[in-house]
């Protein structure tokens, strides 16, 4: 069953698309950790570790909905079996069943953003939301070369004909509470979702952090990462600005 946050009039619902073991070893992906990093890692995430020591990897998407208003959605998994993550991915992933288990019908996405466009983020976008405007940075579509050589003409180019394309530049808002902030560095147009009510505050981070062990160290750099020096400064300075004062890591 989906799990809800509300801030506020606020409810983002966290969304399952599927689960699986990462392709390679987590200490190659992260090569710099430490077991000091890996221990307290694991003590944030425990279902994020096999009983033989792989990283075990959630697909997420994320529904976000102000009031009784209109959905936005923040990724879009891995997508059906003839996705362009199905080389790699375990599709089908189950993200139809999820929305349909939190009440969300799809034709009420009206907005879905895409925080960059590795083929784990955008597995059901288009089809599936008839209504919606799908949105990217500028600066990951012009980036293009970076991305599976299919994903122009399966997802971009369909999206642009029928005018639910939207190209945006840096940050911008969506609704009350909820803005797209630039977060650079795992692709050149990554970015992430920030929503805030009152006092509260909740990061949609995408892959700016794709790992518990970067909220225990967020200097440390993943091996798939486009730009590593521009993503750690994401990181930085993004935790700087919105979290406590005294950041509460493990120990």
């Amino acid at each position: 069953m989906p799990h809800n946050r509300t801030l506020g009039s606020i409810t983002v619902t966290a969304l399952s698309d599927g689960e699986g073991p990462f392709f390679q070893p987590r200490g190659e992906a992260f090569p710099d950790a430490t077991e000091t990093h890996w221990q307290a890692a694991d003590r944030l995430d425990l279902g994020a570790v096999t009983d033989d020591g792989r990283w075990w990897l959630r697909f997420r998407a994320f529904a976000v909905r102000v009031g009784d208003g209109p959905v936005t959605l923040v990724d879009a998994g891995i997508g059906p079996a003839d996705s362009l993550a199905a080389s790699w991915a375990p599709v089908p992933g189950r993200l139809p069943a999820e929305l349909a288990a939190a009440g969300i019908d799809p034709a009420d996405v009206r907005t879905v953003v895409l925080t960059h466009l590795h083929t784990d983020h955008v597995g059901w976008a288009g089809p599936l939301f008839p209504n919606a405007e799908h949105l990217v940075q500028r600066a990951e579509v012009d980036a293009l070369e970076l991305f599976h050589p299919d994903l122009p003409a399966r997802l971009l180019a369909p999206l642009r004909a029928a005018g639910r394309l939207r190209v945006v530049d840096g940050a911008t808002s969506l609704t009350p509470g909820v803005r797209l902030l630039h977060t650079p560095g795992h692709t050149p147009g990554h970015q992430s979702v920030l929503v805030e009510a009152d006092d509260d505050r909740l990061l949609i981070t995408g892959d700016l952090l794709v790992h518990a062990i970067q909220l225990v160290e967020p200097d440390l750099a993943y091996a798939h990462e486009v730009d590593p020096d521009r993503a750690r400064h994401s990181r930085q300075n993004l935790l700087a600005t919105l979290s406590p004062p005294s950041w509460p890591l493990p120990t």
